[in-house]
């Protein structure tokens, strides 16, 4: 393991940062939202601009790429990033922070593609799968790690932007040194959208609303628990136990849906995610927040089982030479989810209060599961599997390394 780890410690440097810094923003930008006296629903539309760049980002930011190179992309990306963070300080209008978060998105697309593309060109087949482990380790370590950066500083001052701003910017370092040769960038074919969904109804509907919860959860959380009167360390550690929650579950449950019909597997999921959101809403009412925290480590182990598990299920019943391009086309499908999911929850929460937040997850988890039973009744479990792979929690990834990891694997099934 330690010269897996060796070859790949600067870029998962990189990315660590990235996810670090993003995570950290993510919910300060909430906070001081909040603090400017934008309505909730406003708060939504802006936090959904990062989902609709990502989206584009996975588009079009290889465009830029294959144009400058992955180095100076990447050294562009994060300059325009860094830029993006401070902007908010000097602009205070909500129509600005949209684009700019739409911008940041499409940095944050650009960078992460870069990173996997050269952790990809780094690994073999022999270790591909424990880069794979280690890259989504290091997403939810810095996602949650990120959420403490928060006490350091007053979200209503400028110095908590400046922080962000600065980790971006630091995150250019180990790319910039690593000796590792630059990969070629390369545009996967996208696949229609129908034909993707006539592949695994299950699994395209379970990406898309892993995109809706996922990115509700990401952009709102922070203002539900600010909303039920949680202090700046309160929200850090909540917004934390659930992001370093979602790392504790993802081989049991992928692993147990590599031995039982991966759609039981995302019912049970599903069912728990919906019982767990309903937890952290009855939680809020209690006086120790210990309870608060322990239910959404429980929440966040179960919701951020969903997206691999969706991915799983299309890719066992996707052609194997086709992997690239339903892979492209489930980012597609998360991105979609992902860009709506802020706003629609952002509207009710409007409506119902902060608890409205969970209502619309649990929601969203018990249609999926619904959906997955009524396609049980009408398919039977097929007889080829692929082998579950983790994801991370935060969109963010062009899954290029899940791909390949996924293809090799598939190819030494076959020849075993």
């Amino acid at each position: 393991m330690w010269p897996t780890i060796k070859s790949v410690a600067s870029l998962l440097s990189s990315y660590g940062l990235l996810m670090l810094a993003n995570a950290m923003f993510s919910t300060l930008l909430g906070l001081r939202s909040k603090l400017e006296g934008f309505s909730t629903e406003v708060i939504g539309v802006i936090m959904a601009g990062f989902f609709l760049g990502m989206l584009l980002g996975a588009i079009y930011a290889v465009r830029v790429v294959a144009s400058a190179g992955h180095i100076r992309a990447f050294a562009a990306f994060a300059s325009v990033m860094s830029v993006s963070v401070l902007a908010h300080v000097l602009i205070i209008d909500a129509i600005a922070w949209f684009f700019l978060r739409a911008i940041a998105g499409f940095c944050m697309a650009g960078m992460v593609m870069i990173v996997e593309s050269w952790l990809n060109e780094r690994s073999t087949n022999a270790n591909r799968g424990r880069v794979l482990s280690l890259y989504m380790i290091t997403n939810y370590l810095g996602g949650g790690v990120g959420q403490f950066l928060l006490t350091v500083a007053n979200p209503d001052s400028f110095q908590l932007f400046s922080i962000a701003s600065i980790i971006f910017s630091v995150a250019l370092v180990p790319i910039l040194l690593t000796r590792a040769t630059a990969p070629k960038p390369s545009v996967p074919e996208r696949m229609k959208f129908s034909s993707l969904f006539k592949i695994s109804p299950v699994g395209v509907l379970g990406t898309l609303i892993a995109g809706m919860t996922n990115a509700s959860f990401n952009s709102m959380g922070p203002i539900f628990a600010a909303s039920i009167g949680l202090t700046i360390t309160q929200i850090s550690t909540f917004m934390a136990s659930i992001l370093l929650g979602g790392m504790l579950l993802q081989f049991p449950i992928g692993r147990l849906s590599d031995h039982l019909d991966r759609r039981g597997t995302l019912i049970i999921s599903t069912l728990l995610t919906s019982l767990a959101a309903a937890g952290i809403i009855w939680a809020s009412d209690q006086s120790s927040v210990i309870i608060l925290f322990a239910i959404g480590a429980i929440y966040g182990g179960f919701c951020y089982t969903v997206y691999p598990l969706s991915s799983a299920q299309v890719n066992d019943m996707a052609d194997q030479e086709r992997l690239v391009q339903v892979s492209a086309g489930l980012l597609l499908a998360y991105g979609t989810g992902a860009s709506i999911g802020p706003i629609i929850a952002s509207q009710i929460m409007g409506v119902m209060g902060p608890a409205g937040l969970f209502y619309f997850i649990a929601a969203c988890a018990v249609f999926l599961a619904l959906f997955a039973i009524l396609r049980i009744i009408q398919r039977p479990s097929g007889e080829h599997k692929a082998s579950f792979l983790p994801l991370g929690s935060n969109g963010t990834s062009s899954k290029q390394l899940y791909s390949t990891v996924q293809a090799s694997q598939n190819k030494r099934n076959t020849k075993s």
